[in-house]
């Protein structure tokens, strides 16, 4: 059964409860919609895109209860990042854009455009950072003729990137054809943005066991998506579904990089850091609403929530900070995010993988203690809809819950048992 889109109801895609749909007819009419947004302005710098987030955030707040629901999609919101120059930012100068997301000395200003973005809406941050993410690969192993395409789908066609790796028991594989190409046998989970993601990377294993890099041009091709497969408590907008690219072929040109590429480091752990801008995000807008509900109360003078809004606002400050930290060690690292990498770690690799280590690791805490300072301080009232804590606190539950807590907690304190610098110089390149 074909899944019926409409983009006209309230400017969101609705999915029915389908396990197949034809993404040819989905992107056709998603392309005619999106097809009047202007290209980057030439005068735009850094400071204007970080300002252009701060306005899509307030927007995608005032939004966010509408889209929360199974089976929407942001597509107002990304219709304002288009327009906000905010999607062809991650390209590099050469390539019309700003740099953000592989220029490392504007790493800062890039976590704090996450950061933004996820204070609006944390499923939006998502999609965000995944095609931030995917452009940042593109542009460090892609050929130039392959940059050059892909960049050309943003700026011509405004297209959206993301990067679709986790899979379960029956993964993608990835059998050569005698074209040179590749056929797909296989499927991807958590699929963040399914129908909105137009570029995604849905990398697979070699026959000979090797991870390769390759991206599927989703109009182009006829997939099977099982909708109900994401039925989460939080993170609903994402549309994080789970989809069968059985049969898909794809020619060479799809190829990037070379195998195991994708695993290189310090790039692989550092790129953590961008998903941890997000949910700082979402602790932000956590501590926000929080202090205008107790206002709304006047529970101004109340010492308990003094104290309580206190440890909050050390908590997103010290975030902030472990964010600032690790942009300054990224930037001292290469000058380019993905520069410089290789398959064997040297001493200021392993330094970096354990500061962004550390940094993801101190960020999470930081939401769970915004999280339940928030339930303590509002109650059961307050953690009732329309209130958006309510909405918030589902989200970044979720959302925080990323893969490899337990090594990213534990390989800091391994490396610091291994080395004899003394504390104040043991993060700090010589």
């Amino acid at each position: 059964m074909l899944v019926k889109l409409d983009l006209r109801q309230d400017a969101k895609i609705r999915l029915t409860q389908a396990v197949r749909w034809t993404i040819v007819t989905q992107f056709k009419s998603q392309r005619e919609f999106t097809s009047e947004f202007p290209q980057l302005s030439s005068a735009m710098t850094v400071a204007d895109a970080v300002e252009r987030a701060i306005e899509v955030s307030a927007s995608c707040a005032a939004q966010a209860s509408k889209i929360d629901q199974h089976g929407a999609l942001p597509i107002d919101e990304f219709n304002q990042l288009r327009q906000a120059g905010l999607l062809i930012a991650p390209l590099a100068a050469e390539w019309g854009g700003l740099g953000l997301g592989i220029d490392a000395s504007r790493m800062s200003e890039l976590l704090q455009i996450l950061k933004h973005i996820g204070r609006g809406n944390l499923a939006v941050g998502r999609i965000y950072e995944g095609h931030v993410n995917a452009m940042q690969l593109v542009q460090t192993f892609g050929t130039t003729e392959q940059i050059a395409a892909y960049a050309e789908d943003i700026l011509k066609h405004h297209r959206v990137f993301g990067v679709w790796n986790a899979e379960a028991n029956d993964g993608v594989r990835l059998d050569p054809l005698e074209s040179g190409g590749y056929q797909l046998i296989g499927s991807k989970t958590f699929c963040s943005g399914a129908g909105l993601v137009e570029r995604p990377f849905v990398s697979g294993i070699l026959p000979d066991g090797r991870w390769q890099m390759c991206i599927t041009p989703m109009e182009q091709v006829t997939t099977r998506s099982q909708p109900d497969w994401w039925q989460p408590m939080g993170m609903k907008a994402t549309a994080s579904y789970k989809i069968d690219f059985t049969g898909v072929k794809l020619a060479a040109s799809a190829i990037i990089g070379r195998p195991d590429d994708y695993h290189r480091q310090p790039w692989l752990s550092a790129g953590a850091i961008r998903f941890a801008a997000v949910q700082l995000g979402g602790a932000e807008a956590l501590f926000d609403a929080t202090r205008v509900y107790l206002q709304s109360l006047n529970r101004i003078d109340d010492p308990y929530q003094a104290a309580r809004l206190g440890q909050m606002a050390i908590a997103v400050e010290s975030g902030d900070l472990w964010l600032r930290g690790a942009a300054e060690r990224i930037a001292a690292y290469a000058p380019e995010f993905g520069g410089a990498s290789s398959q064997t770690a040297d001493a200021r690799t392993e330094k970096l993988i354990n500061y962004v280590n550390m940094a993801r690791t101190a960020i999470e805490q930081s939401c769970i203690d915004v999280i339940q300072l928030c339930e303590r301080s509002v109650g059961t009232r307050g953690l009732l809809p329309p209130h958006p804590m309510e909405r918030i606190v589902r989200d970044l539950s979720l959302y925080l819950r990323q893969p490899a807590f337990d090594m990213a907690l534990a390989a800091p304190g391994r490396y610091a048992l291994t080395q004899a610098a003394p504390a104040h110089a043991l993060w700090q390149d010589e």
